[in-house]
């Protein structure tokens, strides 16, 4: 479907007409700002669903906290039953940032706990904005958190398809690029398990599972399945399995960043060192290394999105990629209660920045 179509048997009533008209024109006019005003319980998420219907575009809804998301995205969700009304919030439990306070010379490491629930939800709402146009995503402030670049994340998905000429080797070696682990014994979210000619994915984003049964260097079937009994689901045409983790990128972008990465060590050092921070200097030189040896063994490494800009080969001072980066250049933006969300949003990217300016200038990120 590439139509948003409203499910319900409520009609616009009062001042509602009128203001799904005028706003939903006015878009489609081109116009970039509108503001809808109403009292709580005056029907401001039906009137919005009725303009999303209308204007028909992908579709983003802020909402300042985790409790407000939950109940929009469970409405949204019954007036468009038919279409991808997906979920995107912080996905920790538990989250304790790195930081460090001068003052009283005391580093703080970053302590989380992932929800994966949640992390589920994540992955299928960027996939979902890959796979169809009638996408309607209900996010907090975590949107303009950073993510991976959406052209690697979009590129490196796995297409398979029956008669396909694939090898074993080649498709666990495509799996393995974009974050899915092998575990023979137990088939979780993020997984591949591996029995002779039988390659199961667990897709980090699904609740199911696929089945592809290859036979020599070709793809013989596809199966959806029932990740916990194995029973198959039904049989499937094709699939596209997305990335298990939103920092994804190829060998060879990994590898120029390695350079790229090094350079700015070394003019940072000189830096440091020719203003007498030599404290400062050895503590970068000893993390960043390490970080540095672990992406060209492995790839990844821990806090690889304090690297972004040079994996995505972007220019000093510029952002890293959000959600919002997902949409494409044409898409609706919603701010419920947008007196607090939109403070909330200055304030929370105001509060990351000086957090993380102390951690560059005492020496523990690059700039």
């Amino acid at each position: 479907m590439d139509r948003f179509r409203l499910v319900t048997d409520l009609k616009p009533a009062g001042d509602q007409p009128e203001a799904i008209e005028m706003i939903a024109g006015s878009v489609m006019e081109g116009n970039r700002f509108q503001t809808l005003l109403g009292v709580t319980g005056s029907g401001k998420t039906f009137t919005m669903a009725k303009i999303v219907e209308k204007v028909n575009k992908p579709t983003l809804v802020i909402s300042h906290n985790k409790t407000l998301a939950a109940q929009l995205y469970s409405e949204f969700r019954s007036f468009f039953p038919n279409n991808a009304v997906e979920y995107f919030v912080s996905y920790y439990d538990y989250y304790q940032p790195e930081a460090y306070v001068p003052q009283t010379d005391l580093y703080i490491e970053k302590d989380a706990s992932i929800n994966e629930d949640i992390d589920r939800l994540r992955l299928s709402a960027t996939s979902s904005l890959f796979s169809r146009k009638d996408v309607l995503i209900v996010a907090s402030v975590s949107c303009i958190y950073g993510l991976g670049s959406p052209e690697d994340y979009s590129s490196m998905l796995v297409n398979l398809a029956p008669g396909q000429g694939i090898s074993r080797k080649e498709l666990l070696k495509k799996l393995v690029d974009i974050q899915y682990e092998r575990n023979n014994m137990e088939l979780d979210r993020g997984k591949v398990r591996v029995k002779g000619d039988v390659v199961e994915i667990f897709p980090a984003y699904r609740q199911t599972a696929y089945r592809v049964e290859l036979f020599g260097d070709e793809v013989e079937r596809i199966s959806e399945i029932d990740p916990v009994t194995g029973d198959k689901l039904n049989d499937l045409e094709k699939i596209a399995v997305y990335p298990a983790k939103h920092f994804v990128t190829t060998e060879e972008k990994i590898e120029k960043a390695v350079v790229s990465i090094s350079e700015e060590l070394d003019a940072r050092l000189a830096e440091l060192r020719s203003g007498n921070k030599l404290l400062e200097a050895q503590r970068l030189e000893s993390r960043t290394r390490y970080d540095i040896d672990m992406l060209k063994e492995l790839g990844y490494c821990s806090g690889i999105e304090n690297y972004s800009r040079h994996i995505s080969a972007r220019e000093p001072g510029s952002r890293p990629w959000c959600l919002l980066d997902y949409f494409g250049d044409d898409f609706l933006v919603i701010i419920d209660e947008s007196h607090v969300t939109l403070p909330q949003l200055r304030a929370m990217y105001n509060g990351d920045q000086a957090r993380k300016q102390t951690l560059v200038d005492y020496g523990f990120r690059l700039p």
